[in-house]
């Protein structure tokens, strides 16, 4: 699936909301602020890397979307509280958070007893925390305007118990158990939270983990035998993102291409 075929993939309903999301410099969360651009949604992008925002930002209006590029530190709480201020203050509310952001791409397989304790910390900070106070940050607008999506992107990983990436497959669960608890506090106030976890999908980040044989094998697993793209998971989060979605909460979607049941 190719960015033009992103335009085949439309929910009326998100035109004009506005949606966060983090980590949307680079790979699948690109790919998403492109998406949500072309759906009629006002997208900011919540990235560390100020250049990368602003590039994905300029992508996204060059296609005729609307697009506000915001440095932001998931792991830093007054980064985060800064970000929703100026995305409230551009746009007038949240509709939408999508909590992409998160460490993975750069982190080297080993067992867990070899797993030194500050990166152990530091992945739990940014894939989980980082959500978490996300979240917390954006419930006031939601709560006011009685409607709210809150998608948490954890990983199929978890299903498969995947080894030497305890910490990471340590977040990526905790955010599947954060969103059914969320969806449950949250659900008075019309606010839907789920869990979207992707499976091996191939961007422009460069794995070194993965050697070609492994990939090879990656999509002998699956019951449709092609890498998985971030174009893939598209459709999933429109629908969690929009009024289609409206009775769906506390879910944890594979979009794995079958390598995992229920």
């Amino acid at each position: 699936m190719s960015d033009q075929d992103l335009q085949n993939i439309v929910f009326p309903s998100l035109k004009d909301r506005v949606v966060i999301i983090t980590g949307a410099g680079q790979g699948i969360g690109r790919v998403f602020a492109k998406a949500f651009g072309l759906a009629g949604a006002r997208v900011v992008i919540a990235e560390r890397n100020e250049e990368k925002a602003a590039s994905v930002s300029a992508e996204v209006m060059q296609a005729g979307g609307q697009a506000l590029a915001i440095t932001t530190d998931v792991s830093d709480e007054a980064s985060i509280k800064q970000m929703v201020e100026l995305a409230t203050g551009e746009y007038g509310g949240i509709d939408v958070l999508i909590n992409n952001a998160g460490i993975f791409s750069t982190l080297e397989m080993r067992p867990f007893d070899q797993i030194p304790v500050a990166e152990w910390e530091q992945v739990l900070k940014v894939n989980l925390t980082g959500p978490f106070l996300c979240a917390r940050a954006v419930l006031p607008a939601m709560r006011k305007a009685k409607w709210g999506r809150i998608i948490n992107i954890a990983s199929g990983a978890v299903r498969l118990g995947r080894p030497n990436y305890l910490h990471y497959i340590a977040t990526k669960s905790a955010l599947m158990g954060m969103s059914l608890s969320m969806a449950r506090e949250l659900g008075p106030d019309n606010i839907t939270v789920n869990a979207i976890l992707p499976g091996a999908t191939f961007t422009e980040i460069e794995r070194k983990t993965v050697t070609p044989e492994q990939k090879v094998r990656i999509v002998a697993s699956q019951s449709i035998p092609r890498p998985s793209v971030p174009q893939d998971l598209v459709g999933a989060a429109l629908f969690l993102a929009s009024e289609a979605s409206s009775f769906v909460t506390g879910q944890s979607l594979n979009l794995d291409g079958g390598v995992t049941g229920s």
